[in-house]
């Protein structure tokens, strides 16, 4: 997949959430009411699950079918279920407050875990671990640790959980007698945020290191991936406060997954690393 490509899904955003509710129709998906927990699951025979549509390398569209690290790790842990899995594909906007609504029954997406989270959404066990970082321009001299970020403008997706940290980042450098950036510029999707670093209109993107490694993977000779602005955290896949058993379901699944190593395997494919010392379950 090239730049140009990336860049581009971004406009497909509504066409693509489109295409997916007509496939789900067809298979039988009602968005109005979602199952409580595995039981009702088991019953209605489908687990409906919310993808993001372009959040590289963890899920997005290609050639017009969902691929990625989660897309794959949930036909892997699903291969056996007693139910089939219908999977919306939308912008990352809208999966969360479907998700602790009912729309949804799980955010299968690169879901940060934080306390504010856990307030409302229960979370089956990790699937890879995070660390928030900075990027820049290649070539950009101003910016050489994490400290340069002063004064400077950042991207950052809208809502995202990078957004708090960053935020908390912010606060650290002024505390530490900086002026704190300049101005932090939010995003519905972060190919715009890639777009407008590539051309200037901002000086460094905030995401997390999986994803910024991608992106600088592919544009080696535009952009270069800077220090750490959070401490680690893990990523993992939210359904809403109280579906304990459709929770305990899918820990299983993973944990099997894990055990055997295809789990390892997916993300040496995808992240070109793996997170083997992992907690079992999200306390």
């Amino acid at each position: 997949m090239n730049f140009s490509s990336h860049i581009g899904r971004l406009t497909r955003s509504a066409v693509l959430a489109g295409f997916a509710a007509t496939l789900l129709a067809s298979a039988g998906f009602v968005g109005s009411a979602s199952a409580n927990d595995l039981d009702a699951v088991k019953a209605a025979g489908t687990l409906n699950v919310a993808t993001e549509d372009d959040f590289h390398p963890f899920e997005f569209v290609e050639d017009g079918k969902p691929t990625g690290y989660d897309t794959e790790l949930l036909a892997l842990v699903t291969a056996d279920a007693p139910f089939k899995v219908n999977q919306q594909i939308m912008p990352w906007a809208g999966i969360l407050p479907g998700v602790t609504t009912g729309k949804y029954d799980m955010a299968v997406t690169a879901v940060l875990v934080t306390d504010e989270r856990k307030t409302t959404l229960d979370f089956a066990g990790p699937v890879a671990e995070s660390t928030t970082y900075y990027m820049t321009k290649v070539g950009n001299d101003a910016i050489k640790s994490a400290s340069d970020l002063n004064g400077k403008t950042v991207g950052i997706q809208a809502g995202s959980a990078m957004l708090t940290q960053f935020k908390a980042f912010d606060e650290k450098l002024k505390a530490d007698g900086g002026t704190g950036v300049k101005e932090i510029v939010e995003y519905q999707s972060y190919p715009e945020a890639y777009q407008d670093l590539a051309i200037g209109r901002t000086d460094a993107v905030i995401n997390t290191q999986i994803n910024l490694q991608a992106v600088a993977n592919e544009k080696s000779d535009v952009f270069a991936v800077g220090e750490a602005v959070s401490d680690p955290v893990y990523i993992a896949w939210a359904t809403a406060k109280g579906n304990e058993k459709l929770v305990e379901f899918m820990n299983g699944k993973l944990m099997e997954a894990r055990k055997d190593g295809k789990m390892y395997e997916l993300q040496k494919k995808w992240f070109g690393t793996t997170f083997e010392s992992m907690p079992e379950a999200i306390k």
